[in-house]
Order: structure tokens, then sequence, then C-alpha cells
């Protein structure tokens, strides 16, 4: 498909909620829920309005750009927005409660994280019932909102510097600057040579099973 064809988040659902009033908006989503090692981290954004035609291709769900547009994104994003909260739950957090808690802990810390708070909160998927914050979830809102898909951008290039610049150089021989703790062949061979590092995920079955 044409990129001129492709069709970007935008800023329509923002506008619903907000019934054209300067109500604060956050989006809220995770990166990291499926892999073997390392944090799930969740970011919110609150942003000023619609995002400028000039920036619009940069705004989009994490998973389809490119990590140069990505880290782009990024420091366009922290900037421009009203507001950006990141949360995070550890490996060991994430054995002990699960991972859909971990989550939803992490998206509940990156929600906290905000100042100001928001008024309403548009979640990728999930609800949070534990915040008293009125709330719309929507399968795959990063992909259609504009503050989901900078919640996404901010929470993955979170994680990716996490990976690349901390668990990398503590924990080396695994790849992490690589995979980013997804199970790939590399890292699932590593694991069989070196065994779990303290940020793998021990309740998952590859590790359990490893283990």
């Amino acid at each position: 498909m044409p990129n001129a064809l492709k069709i970007l988040p935008d800023f329509s659902i923002e506008l619903k909620i907000s019934g054209g009033s300067e109500m604060l908006v956050a989006g809220v989503d995770e990166v990291g829920r499926g892999t073997l090692a390392g944090p799930v981290v969740a970011a919110a954004a609150i942003l000023p309005g619609p995002v400028p035609i000039e920036h619009e291709s940069l705004v989009n769900d994490s998973k389809v750009l490119s990590p140069a547009m990505r880290d782009k994104a990024f420091s366009w994003l922290i900037k421009w927005c009203v507001s950006y909260g990141i949360g995070a739950c550890s490996a060991a957090e994430i054995d002990s409660i699960g991972i859909v808690a971990s989550t939803k802990q992490a998206m509940l810390r990156a929600i906290a994280d905000l100042e100001p708070q928001p008024e309403h909160l548009i979640i990728d998927a999930l609800q949070l019932p534990a915040v008293p914050i009125s709330q719309t979830s929507i399968v795959k809102a990063d992909s259609r909102s504009q503050s989901v898909a900078a919640a996404s951008i901010i929470a993955k290039v979170t994680r990716d510097k996490l990976m690349t610049a901390v668990f990398e150089q503590e924990y080396p021989g695994y790849g992490f600057a690589s995979h980013k703790g997804y199970g790939t062949e590399i890292h699932m061979l590593a694991l069989k040579e070196l065994g779990a590092s303290p940020i793998h995920r021990k309740s998952f079955k590859p590790i359990r099973e490893l283990l």
C-alpha cells in the first residue's frame, strides 16, 4: 500500500471523549508483555491536541515504526506532551503476580507519574478498575488514537534503552541489545549455554522448562 494511503492514528477519539472541552485525556499502552526477560514497561501520555501535520507520520503504533523513527518521535513527544509518565514491573514481580496483573500495575505506575493528572484514559485493550479515572478500553488503540500511539512509542523506546544500555552490560552474552528479551534463536541458544539471568521471567514456559 502506498505510504500516502496508509491510515494513521488520529485525534478523533480524544475529541469525541472531551466533547470539544479542554479535558485532559491520557493514552496508555505497554510494551514487553511477551518477552522472556526484562520488565514490562507502560507509558501514559497527555497530548495538547492533534499532532501537527508535519509530525503525523512519526506518531503511530510503535511496532510499525523503524528504530530511527521511534527515537525521533520519542525526542519530539517528550517535549511536546502536556505530560507523560512511565511505569514498569520487574521480572520478579511478573513471576510473583503474573503478566496480566503486572501489566496493569505498570500502567497504574505510569498514570501516577503524570502531572497534571488526566480526567479520562484511553487504554489499549485493558481496563483498570483500580484507578478512579473514567476510561475507555479500545483494542489496537495504538493504531487508532494519537495519545495511545504516543504512549506506545514512549514505552517502547524507554524499554529498548533499558535492555540495550543497562541489561546488555549487566548480563553480557545473552544479546539483550539485539533481541530486547524476546525469544529469538540467539537468545534461546544463550539461555542453554548460560542459564537464566536474574532478569529472566522464570514463570514463563521456555525459562521454566530450561530450569
